[in-house]
């Protein structure tokens, strides 16, 4: 404590030793741009980009009674989506869903984390064992309505997860119209 205040006291009594403070001939706003000029007086930042090109993703661009177009192509009737592939999905409603139809999410490589099931306009119950076998196996079930197991599966795809869909088209009319559509 006593050499704090010594220290103190000689800093105060020598204003040589002080260094000035430095003068910017401008003070910088809240709306001001930087140029490239100004970068000098700024820390300079290196980035180095690991990975030129996102990996491509699977997208749900929209839904009828009779498919889905999914990456600007269209699958008819029920599919099943992989991480980097569409399959035909062999059921016709949600009582065909087995432990038999769920194999083909536990046999890739690398491992899916979660499975979101649309089983039509309505979320429906699976069986219990077709869920316990998935549990098992460590893979995530989130069954769902399919306008809502599409919306799903595009939000955990954008944030990059290892996601896998099983759907079933809703009988009802056409849904989610595609993005150049919308816009319109």
């Amino acid at each position: 404590m006593a050499t704090a205040f010594a220290l103190r006291s000689l800093y105060r009594a020598r204003p040589s030793l002080r260094c000035p403070p430095v003068e910017l001939p401008w003070a910088p706003r809240r709306g001001h741009r930087l140029s490239p000029a100004d970068d000098e007086l700024y820390q300079r930042t290196h980035i180095s980009l690991l990975q030129r090109e996102a990996a491509q993703a699977m997208y749900i661009d929209s839904y009828n009674s009779r498919g889905f177009m999914i990456n600007g192509n269209r699958v008819l009737g029920p599919c099943a989506l992989l991480p980097h592939s569409v399959v035909q999905w062999n059921v016709g409603s949600h009582q065909d869903i087995t432990e038999e139809s769920f194999s083909l999410f536990w046999m890739l490589e690398p491992r899916i984390e979660i499975v979101v099931v649309g089983t039509g306009d309505r979320t429906e119950r699976l069986q219990p064992q077709v869920l316990q076998a998935m549990r098992q196996r460590g893979i995530a079930v989130e069954v769902q309505d399919t306008p809502n197991a599409c919306a799903t599966f595009n939000f955990l795809c954008h944030e990059g997860r290892v996601t896998g869909a099983a759907l079933i088209p809703p009988p009802g009319g056409t849904s989610l119209k595609p993005l150049g559509q919308a816009a319109q």
